[in-house]
């Protein structure tokens, strides 16, 4: 069940505040982080923490690359409002959840005494803190906010399910495929960044 854990660690007060500081918590201080910050039991703040990510990263890309605002009967701006609704009650907790739980059976193999769902929940969650910038339309800064959320999660996986970085990044693997290569354009990034090299 996912509660409101009453005594926040490290970046998990409530509200905005909370949300700010979580954000500078994961990127500045990664290990630390997720060492105090993530606790059982306590998937609300990381799940508000990854659909507030997801609807700066989508509003960000609307705003400046209009094209990309899905087409709705009543203009632009009801057509995006409508589409980040969408992303931020259906779209990102979907994401979310169906990839902690493709991360847990990635670590049944690797880590015998792991964390709980709960745990994998928050650090999927919380390694996406870089991609606030994602959707910037610079392939080279798109590119390096989603590899740097890549390694957010390997950390991540490393300090909360205590295992060596080899199988943490093994078990991370497909799950940063799909957040990070997919969910925020990662994979259009590096190609975007090739492409732009030659």
């Amino acid at each position: 069940m996912t509660t409101w854990v009453e005594t926040p660690q490290e970046g998990r007060d409530r509200g905005v505040t909370g949300l700010l500081r979580a954000w500078v918590a994961v990127v500045a201080s990664p290990r630390e982080f997720f060492r105090t910050g993530v606790a059982p039991g306590d998937q609300a703040p990381g799940l508000l923490f990854a659909i507030s990510v997801t609807l700066v990263y989508q509003g960000l890309q609307y705003a400046l690359v209009p094209a990309t605002i899905p087409a709705i009967e009543g203009g632009t701006v009801l057509s995006a409002l409508v589409a980040l609704l969408v992303i931020a009650l259906f779209v990102a907790p979907a994401v979310l959840h169906l990839t902690a739980a493709i991360q847990t059976v990635m670590l049944l193999p690797l880590v015998s005494r792991r964390a709980g769902v709960s745990e994998t929940v928050q650090v999927v969650a919380y390694a996406a803190a870089p991609c606030v910038f994602a959707g910037l339309p610079i392939p080279g800064a798109r590119l390096a906010c989603t590899l740097y959320g890549a390694a957010l999660l390997v950390v991540g996986i490393r300090e909360v399910h205590q295992t060596s970085f080899p199988k943490a990044a093994l078990a991370a693997a497909v799950p940063a495929g799909i957040v990070f290569g997919y969910g925020f354009g990662g994979f259009r990034a590096f190609n975007d960044f090739v492409i732009a090299l030659t």
